[in-house]
């Protein structure tokens, strides 16, 4: 996402609007190519993805203060892609562990 940041920085002179619309198939992604095991962590990674992309992006004045606040207020404006793409992922984190849980079960009925 950082690097999305960047390239929405030089391409699209730091559109929110574009990045949103980047983060999510990058939710979607996340959730689709994480290990099984992980799959919980998916819904929790991607908030904080979607922060660290908006470094590039968070035009603030005034050393690390207004960075932070660039950062916040950003996070706050643009929270609609942030819960978004945090459900994407926690769908289909949901549904791949679901279709886990059923194989196991199909796994241990079959007679041996």
């Amino acid at each position: 996402m950082f690097v999305l940041g960047c390239l929405d920085q030089l391409l699209f002179g730091s559109s929110p609007t574009a990045y949103g619309v980047l983060f999510l198939p990058v939710c979607a992604l996340t959730a689709l190519w994480v290990r099984g095991g992980d799959l919980v962590i998916a819904p929790v990674v991607v908030p904080i993805a979607f922060t660290v992309g908006l470094l590039p992006l968070a035009n603030g004045n005034g050393g690390l203060g207004g960075l932070l606040v660039a950062l916040i207020t950003g996070l706050a404006t643009q929270a609609g892609w942030l819960y978004g793409g945090t459900l994407v992922a926690g769908v289909i984190a949901t549904v791949r562990r679901l279709r886990m849980m059923r194989r196991r079960v199909a796994q241990r009925r079959r007679p041996a």
